[in-house]
């Protein structure tokens, strides 16, 4: 029986649920169905040919923020989003392209008015749906008037009229389980990045709904939304999200065996960050060169890195706030039957 970092997290989501705990986890090597399957939770897709679709302009009545209205908090989203497409963008352009998306929220009537994103129906006001929200296509159209972004609307061909068209859509997803998984599996490699974003958002509105309820979010493979390949944007986000989903009911968990693309971004800023600000850490076997990398941003004795090198399978060396437990991961027969 082989028990590694994959095994040991399934285990912890399987407990939860068993704890009735709501949890949403980003699946991008879709090792996660054969957990959600036993447990009768939700696995929603995206990709080439499936049926599910996220609406990158939605606007959600739970994503407002304490300190701003809807619609900046919004555009600071997208800003971090759309430079995941288009590389890092300058200050210029990142003016240029709040200002088109400006306008393309106003021709769909919402301003920085956060009445706006209210409509008048027979039972009284009701907050704007998928439907009411701007697409990447209206996005396009309006970039498309304007020479001088000519490079922007080139590259959101793909998503418009191209192989990614299913990101240009209106959302049809429903999160009404309390274990769902975000299989992003079929996107291939490239392309991972944009559904971690897309659905990290989503459940991050999610959790924010209600403070009472008990829930967690699990993004694996985390580095691709903090290292190199992403942008301070996207790192700022995620990094808010480790920061300050316990007032919200929730916890954390940030996945990676890529210890060094997890450093990678802002010379280790975000990374060293979410490590600061997670209360339970776990460590697995890892090389010399990891160790040394990890010993950097961590606490950790000579006596630990060695522990660390020379771990067995199913074994663990987890930090509990001041406590370092040399830990052994064990499972009942039910729990294994239900995870592999």
């Amino acid at each position: 029986m082989v028990l590694g970092k994959s095994f040991y997290i399934k285990l912890l989501a399987l407990r939860y649920r068993l704890l009735g705990i709501e949890q949403y986890i980003i699946d991008p090597e879709r090792e996660y169905t054969k957990l959600c399957e036993s447990v009768d939770g939700t696995i929603l897709k995206i990709g080439p040919t499936s049926n599910t679709y996220i609406n990158v302009f939605d606007i959600r009545e739970e994503s407002i923020e304490e300190t701003t209205g809807y619609l900046a908090t919004k555009i600071s989203k997208l800003i971090g989003f759309f430079n995941l497409i288009f590389g890092n963008m300058d200050e210029e352009e990142k003016a240029i392209l709040e200002e088109k998306i400006i306008l393309t929220y106003k021709e769909k009537n919402i301003t920085f008015n956060d009445e706006t994103l209210y409509k008048n129906e027979k039972d009284g006001k009701v907050f704007k749906s998928s439907k009411d929200m701007p697409i990447l296509e209206d996005l396009y159209n309006i970039l498309e008037k304007d020479e001088n972004v000519k490079k922007l609307k080139i590259k959101l061909i793909p998503f418009v009229k191209g192989s990614l068209k299913f990101f240009n859509n209106y959302t049809n997803i429903e999160l009404n389980n309390k274990l769902i998984v975000a299989d992003i599996y079929d996107l291939g490699e490239e392309n991972l990045k944009y559904g971690m974003y897309l659905f990290t958002d989503i459940f991050w509105d999610k959790i924010k709904k209600n403070r009472e309820i008990k829930k967690a979010i699990y993004l694996d493979e985390i580095w691709r939304l903090i290292g190199v390949t992403s942008n301070k944007e996207v790192a700022s986000f995620i990094y808010k999200i480790f920061k300050t989903i316990r007032k919200y009911g929730g916890s954390s968990v940030a996945i990676t065996q890529d210890i060094y693309d997890l450093f990678s971004l802002e010379n280790g800023t975000y990374g060293k960050s979410i490590l600061n600000n997670s209360s339970i850490k776990t460590f697995f076997s890892l090389e010399e060169e990891n160790i040394i990398l990890l010993s950097k941003y961590t606490n950790l004795s000579e006596k630990e890195k060695i522990e660390i090198k020379s771990l067995k399978r199913g074994e663990c060396l987890i930090f509990a706030q001041e406590d370092h437990i040399l830990t052994k991961i064990e499972a009942a027969d039910f729990e294994k039957e239900a995870i592999i």
